[in-house]
Formats: C-alpha cells, sequence, structure tokens
C-alpha cells in the first residue's frame, strides 16, 4: 500500500493542500473546527510527515551528533539515552560518534566531520586545547559538555569542582581524616579530573587536614581496573586510608574490589564515594555512594541550546552584511548536582541507605 501523501489527507478532509500543511506546521490562522477534521484525517489514513523534506527545505539535515570518548563507559551511554530522547522532541535525529579521547578525532567532529552532514555537534572533550577551541570558525555551531576549556563555546556541565568538595566534606564529616583521590590529578587545567582535585584539596584545606602528594592516585583510564590497580598500588606502599573518593563510579567500583582482596571492609574501615551515578553502583556490595548529575537536564540543556543556535545560524547574518551566520555571545550553563549516599560510606543501616542531599546550579546560570 501507499504511503499516504498530503493531497490523500486533503481530499479526505475536504480541505486544500494549503491548509492540512497549515495544520501541520500549526499555523494559528486555522480554525478550530477545521484543524480537528485535518487531524481526523491524519489519524484516519496513517498519514506520517516527511521529516526529511522538511529539513531538507529548511537547507537542513534534522542530525545532529553526540560525540563522546567512549561509548562503553556507562555514564556516556546514560547520556546518549537522555540526548536521544530529548532530540526526539525537536524531531532531530542523533548521530553517537565515539572519539576515544583523541585530538585529530576530536577536531573532525569540532569541524563537523568534513560534511554538512550534521546540523549541530554536541561534543564531550579530553583532548582538545583552548588554541584548537579558538581557531574554530564557529560552523557547525556546537555545544561542548565537561569543563569549560576557554569562554568562547558553549558549555553545559555541572560544577564538578564543587561536587568534590561536597563529597570530600561528606567523608570529614563521617570522621575520615586519612582521604585519598583515586584519579586525582594536581597539574593546571581546565578538565574534569583537575576541577574535582581542586575541590579535594579545597576541602581537606578548609577542614585542616595536611595534604601529601601520595594522596593522590593517578590512573591511566577512569575505568573499573584502573581503580583497582591504583588502590592495590597504594594498599602494597603502605598507605591505610580510611576514605577514598574516586574520580568517577567507574573507579570506586575497582576500588571496592581491591579493597575487599586486601580485606578491608566498606565502610566500616574505608568509606568510599564516586561520580556519575551509574546503574552499576546501585547493585554493588556495597551499594555505592556518589555524586549524582542531573543527567537528564544536561541532555535537555544541552540539545535546547544546540538546537537554538542552529536556528539562529540560519537566520542571523553577519555583522558584515555578507549573509553568512554571525557568532553570537556563548552560554555557560551550570547544571544541578546532587549527592547520593548509600551503604559505602552511611553503612547498612535502613534509615540511612539512599538517602539524597541535593544541590543545585547557581541561580546566574539554572538550565
Amino acid at each position: 500500500m501507499a504511503r499516504p501523501r498530503i493531497k490523500d489527507v486533503a481530499r479526505h478532509a475536504g480541505v486544500s493542500e494549503k491548509t492540512v500543511s497549515n495544520v501541520i506546521n500549526d499555523y494559528v490562522h486555522v480554525s478550530e473546527r477545521t484543524r480537528r477534521v485535518v487531524r481526523e484525517a491524519i489519524e484516519d489514513l496513517g498519514y506520517r510527515v516527511n521529516l526529511a523534506g522538511r529539513h531538507l527545505r529548511k537547507g537542513r539535515t534534522g542530525i545532529i551528533a553526540l560525540v563522546v570518548p567512549e561509548l562503553d563507559v556507562p555514564y556516556f551511554a546514560e547520556l546518549a539515552r537522555h540526548v536521544i530522547r530529548e532530540a526526539e522532541q525537536l524531531s532531530l535525529t542523533v548521530l553517537i560518534h565515539q572519539s576515544g579521547a583523541d585530538r585529530e578525532h576530536e577536531l573532525a567532529a569540532l569541524a563537523g566531520f568534513g560534511s554538512d552532514f550534521v546540523d549541530g555537534i554536541i561534543l564531550s572533550p579530553l583532548a582538545l586545547t583552548a588554541d584548537d577551541l579558538r581557531q574554530r570558525a564557529g560552523v557547525p555551531p556546537t555545544v561542548l559538555l565537561g569543563e569549560l576549556l576557554e569562554e568562547g563555546a558553549d558549555h553545559v556541565a555541572i560544577d564538578n569542582e564543587q561536587a568534590a568538595r561536597q563529597a570530600t566534606e561528606h567523608l570529614i564529616g563521617l570522621g575520615r581524616r586519612n582521604i585519598l583521590a583515586v584519579g586525582g590529578h594536581e597539574a593546571p587545567g581546565l578538565g574534569t579530573a583537575e576541577a574535582r582535585t581542586r575541590g579535594y584539596l579545597a576541602a581537606l584545606a578548609e577542614a585542616g587536614l595536611a595534604h601529601h602528594p601520595d594522596a593522590l592516585l593517578p590512573v591511566g583510564d577512569f575505568r573499573m581496573p584502573d581503580g583497582a590497580r591504583a588502590v592495590t598500588r597504594a594498599l602494597d606502599a603502605g598507605l591505610r586510608p580510611d576514605g577514598l573518593l574516586c574520580l568517577n563510579d567507574q573507579l570506586a567500583l575497582g576500588a571496592l574490589r581491591a579493597l575487599h582482596e586486601h580485606g578491608l571492609r566498606v565502610p566500616e574501615d574505608v568509606a568510599v564515594i564516586g561520580f556519575d551515578d551509574v546503574e552499576g553502583g546501585r547493585f554493588s556490595v556495597p551499594t555505592l555512594s556518589t555524586v549524582a548529575p542531573d543527567k537528564a537536564a544536561v541532555a535537555r540543556v544541552a540539545v535546547q541550546l544546540l538546537h537554538h543556535r542552529i536556528e539562529e545560524a540560519a537566520q542571523t547574518p553577519r555583522p558584515d552584511g555578507s549573509g553568512e551566520p554571525g557568532v553570537q555571545s556563548p552560554q555557560d550553563r551550570v547544571v544541578a548536582h546532587r549527592l547520593v549516599l548509600r551503604e559505602s560510606t552511611e553503612g547498612p543501616t535502613p534509615v540511612r541507605t539512599g538517602a539524597v542531599r541535593p544541590h543545585t546550579a547557581s541561580p546566574r546560570s539554572r538550565p
């Protein structure tokens, strides 16, 4: 059976094709009766809007790209699900690309993969530099996730420094005094690891606790084996932590295994807290306390901001009158996070397990 077309809907409803188009595009100058008749005809015939044709008429593809370092990292997999859901609300299709945290791959994404295949990019960069962003032409529109490389690009993230500080303060509030940072990276820079390390160090300093360089446990990657290896090395070297701040949940889950293999109890001997609130942490033994970014809000703000930029680029002329899209002021959007307390810090007490303490975005940049 042939797919129904606008003219079929018009004939079924007894109206013109233009009227059907007006209803589909939600134009206001259509009576409620006519709108109802057309919608009933659309339902009766099973008519579906040709989104590809609609986008092409606007000079677009209707496709955006989500570029993440690794697809099998649970945080990015969960984020991708939210991005796809938000994009569907705007009739956009999401192309998911894995960069491998490789600078050349991230540069290719930043340039739109060298074609007009995508209308915009949501990019979580790990290898790009501030110079890379300064040299880009601004096309296609791009929204960055994670820590801000510089002012000059749209950006969505949680306040990682503040979140790490709050998580460390919670461990200190439990009486822990020898807290190690798994994945900690004390170096100049604006990356996520650096921001979380700064928050950890600030909490120690505020509490008057000495910081020893050995308290930062560097990792080659942010996966479970890396967390297990880092904690094993520390324990084998004679370090005796009573708390671990892990810079993501994958590291924390690996740390739990290393502590178990060394006969240490969690949280009785060592309290452990992670970042990202991935599903695995809700089923580990013990369940994992974590900093939970509002992933749904990150996706919603990023997709809506990118959609706005795509629309803006199509309509805004350059100041020189060339008719090309102009560059508008970038936005830095901070999304809420919360501290989710489970058994790895609180123990199996039913009253405390699963407690949630919210921490919201600053008033200047709420989504």
